[in-house]
């Protein structure tokens, strides 16, 4: 946390709408955890689990759960609130406003910016970024060192782009001619919905024909790559390294494990969660937990499975003609 700031007990109990146990006039420096917490700082117990580190607890103050009221030390005052991360995420937010705005001007100088892009006068942009022709960035986005936004992408109001970003580059597209690759020329934008927040290093690619689309609220960590028109649904969230390929359809408040992939041309219902590393080879028509994954184990051990599962189509033509032998015995 930024050295300086300071925040009474009693405000922090009123932004989280939260009961407060202890001394409301007490300043609050920072937000720690709870096993590096000195006095001064707020902790947050997020689950039981981690009851444990409550002992040794050296902060001032607590986050917890009306159910684990009587958890915190003797001496530790206590805000409660029913969800506590939830708690602590609206905290770093009131944090993030009692920090000092950083100095110098909204555009970098070191940016450039086209005449025909259209941006909000309340966009902060980053040193060296690029904003091509046409391009349109809503108001109270922020984007951070070395974001290319590239020609005609919409971007919402609100949306994070951390540094490295890369918005409407070329969608991998190929025409075999006689043994040579023939470029398909990307025609399509990029549109982002409000608040998106995409990590570093990030790649959301043009579309050949008609649009790129991240809804509201889209949340993506970093070097993710969404290929060409790919359309991702409101709240839905993906951890790093995940690959989208062209023209997959993935539905609201979806959650993408890091490192999984979802091949081309498929479609991700609602309200799928998808375990990480997984590999999507069809689409998902109904909402649930779904992971495709060759569990690790020692290299000796998996290589004679993987040799198994080689043979699987084998073993069940073989059960197939036995299961028939039988039948005709019996009969």
């Amino acid at each position: 946390m930024t050295p300086g700031v300071s925040i009474r007990l009693s405000e922090i109990a009123s932004h989280l709408q939260a009961q407060l146990i202890g001394d409301p006039d007490c300043l609050i420096h920072r937000i720690a955890s709870l096993i590096e917490a000195k006095p001064g700082d707020l902790g947050f117990l997020s689950h039981e689990r981690y009851r444990h580190q409550l002992t040794d607890f050296r902060g001032s103050a607590v986050l917890v759960s009306p159910r684990h009221q009587g958890w915190a030390p003797e001496g530790v005052h206590q805000v409660l609130v029913e969800d506590v991360y939830l708690a602590y995420a609206k905290l770093t937010q009131l944090w993030r406003r009692h920090q000092s705005p950083s100095a110098g001007p909204k555009i970098h100088p070191s940016a450039v910016v086209h005449p025909s892009a259209w941006v909000d006068e309340d966009v902060h942009i980053g040193p060296l970024c690029v904003i091509e022709a046409g391009a349109r960035i809503g108001s109270g986005s922020r984007l951070m060192a070395h974001v290319c936004v590239g020609e005609g992408v919409a971007i919402g109001q609100r949306a994070v782009l951390h540094p490295g970003v890369v918005l409407g580059a070329d969608g991998f597209g190929f025409a075999l001619n006689q043994g040579q690759w023939e470029k398909i020329e990307q025609l399509g934008q990029v549109i982002l919905g409000d608040d998106v927040e995409l990590g570093a290093n990030t790649c959301v690619d043009r579309a050949a024909l008609g649009d790129t689309v991240l809804e509201t609220g889209v949340k993506i960590d970093n070097l993710v790559q969404i290929g060409h028109n790919v359309r991702i649904g409101a709240h839905s969230a993906l951890a790093g390294c995940v690959g989208i390929a062209g023209s997959a359809r993935i539905g609201a408040r979806c959650q993408i494990g890091g490192g999984a992939i979802v091949l081309g041309h498929l479609q991700i219902v609602d309200d799928v969660h998808i375990s990480a590393a997984s590999v999507v080879t069809r689409s998902i028509l109904k909402a649930g937990q779904y992971t495709g994954l060759f569990p690790l184990d020692d290299n000796v051990a998996w290589e004679k499975n993987a040799a198994s599962l080689r043979q699987l189509h084998r073993l069940r033509d073989r059960i197939k003609a036995l299961e028939a032998h039988l039948k005709k015995a019996i009969q």
